[in-house]
């Protein structure tokens, strides 16, 4: 029995991804799209890593009681660092990450943790800083000291700020950063592309990227590029991102926000896509 096509065949699919945009590429090639390559941002190590290093001295010596992980990158980065500059503490280091209670705020950084041995004691509720938030509200956080990996370079002051009001003590480290992964030209390209109605869809997977479009272009380009393709995000955080800018976002993976449920949201967002365009036949006369 002949398989019908996918309907991803013959798609363009716009993946603004950088780390593992030939991960993500493979997955949608493999059911039939076509994939306009288009990284946005890049991640690189923090650029000085004397503060990553003083940060894991006091986490290997027992400073934190907590450990909010953000992201997977991020301990990935740690252990990079730690490798790079004094290896002779990864050992300790990992001791000290097994002992302490570990909150993670999505898949990401719990799979990370499984990587190395260790699992997530709580998971957030929801795999954004709201959903951390909430999760923090069941615990009593008096007098602890809570290591908080950074999301890139950004504070996360509402997560700081609970944390503060909860009587804990932040201990916060930006083991990396975002940077430019093309120049400016190549996103106004993108934009242009998008604009003309060549793209079926764009998948986003990560708020960089959409913070690296509108640093770029005006609000109204990129409102305008994106309103001539169909919007699809990785998970929550992304979707809210956009949002706050005035963009509607069609697909989403209900769970599991990593690129194949992405690959597999974005394939059935076009089988409706299809579904809504094609023309209902009327019966003919005497049917």
């Amino acid at each position: 029995m002949r398989m019908p096509p996918s309907p991803l065949q013959d798609r363009l699919i716009a993946v603004p991804e950088a780390r593992e945009l030939d991960v993500f590429a493979s997955l949608l090639e493999r059911r039939g799209a076509r994939v306009l390559r288009a990284p946005l941002v890049a991640i690189r190590d923090a650029p000085e890593p004397q503060p990553v290093l003083e940060w894991i001295s006091a986490f290997s010596a027992g400073r934190c009681q907590d450990l909010i992980l953000l992201t997977g990158e991020g301990l990935r980065r740690l252990l990079a660092c730690l490798e790079h500059w004094q290896p002779e503490g990864r050992e300790r280091f990992l001791a000290a990450l097994g002992r302490v209670r570990k909150i993670t705020r999505g898949p990401k950084p719990a799979r990370a943790l499984r990587e190395l041995g260790l699992s997530s004691d709580l998971e957030a509720l929801t795999p954004t800083t709201d959903g951390v938030i909430a999760t923090l509200r069941q615990l009593d956080l008096r007098g602890r000291v809570v290591g908080v990996q950074l999301y890139g370079s950004e504070p996360n002051l509402p997560l700081q700020s609970y944390l503060l009001a909860a009587g804990a003590q932040p201990l916060s480290v930006a083991p990396y950063v975002y940077a430019n992964a093309s120049d400016d030209a190549a996103v106004i390209e993108l934009l242009d592309q998008l604009r003309s109605g060549a793209v079926d869809a764009i998948a986003f997977t990560s708020k960089a990227q959409i913070e690296r479009l509108f640093a770029v272009a005006t609000a109204e380009k990129v409102l305008s590029a994106l309103a001539g393709t169909q919007v699809a995000v990785v998970g929550p955080v992304v979707a809210e991102a956009l949002r706050q800018r005035g963009v509607a976002v069609s697909a989403m993976p209900e769970s599991n926000w990593s690129m194949k449920p992405l690959s597999a949201e974005l394939a059935q967002l076009l089988r409706r896509t299809d579904a809504a365009e094609t023309p209902v036949t009327a019966p003919s006369p005497g049917a």
